[in-house]
Formats: C-alpha cells, structure tokens, sequence
C-alpha cells in the first residue's frame, strides 16, 4: 500500500473545509489561498483549488469581485457568503466529532 496515495485522499477530503477556513479570516485571491496552505504543508496546485472555488460558488458558500490590480489583469477576489460561513461552523463541528472519534478508537485499541 502507497502511502502517499492515502495521504493525498486524506488532504483532498479536508480541502474544502481548509480552503473555507482560509476565507474566514478574510477575502483572498487563489494564489493567496494557496500560499495560505501552503503555509501549513497542503500543497495545493490551481488546477486543483478552481474547480473546488467554483463549486463552493455554484453551491452558495462563496461570492467573488473583480479588483483591478496594479500588477496584470484584474483579480478575483473570493469571499464567504452568509450560507459559507454557516456550512464552515457545521464543518468545524463535524471535524471536531470525527477527530474525538478516531482518538477515542486509538486509544481504546491500545489497551
């Protein structure tokens, strides 16, 4: 078995709860989402973040504006809408009783 396969299933289940996690803190551009978990080993490439925004967008969870930029063409700047912000806290919740449950297992199995 691959361990670098498993570890990648396991970030990719995680990512939208930390792409939200991100813009909780505050709008942000793609590449500052990225460098974001970059920041904290989730490597994460565009071709993956932009399908993953644009659905976050087509389900509710995010807005976005255009912003001229000093350096290029304008930016997309992505934001948590009111429903992204409510979905982040169920997250946050799930998270937490999914982290609680494998502990729980670990340690029971280790008696």
């Amino acid at each position: 078995m691959n361990i670098e396969n498993t570890k990648a299933q396991m970030r990719k289940g995680v990512l939208e709860y930390c792409i939200l996690s991100v813009l909780a803190q505050g709008d942000a551009y793609a590449s500052d989402i990225i460098a974001k978990l970059k920041e904290v080993h989730l490597i994460v490439v565009e071709g993956t973040l932009y399908p993953l925004l644009t659905r976050l967008k087509n389900d509710g969870l995010l807005a976005y504006r255009w912003e001229e930029s000093l350096q290029g063409p304008p930016r997309k700047y992505y934001k948590l809408t009111e429903d992204g912000d409510n979905f982040l806290n169920e997250l946050h919740l799930v998270w937490q009783e999914l982290v609680a449950n494998v502990d729980y297992m670990n340690n029971k199995l280790k008696k």
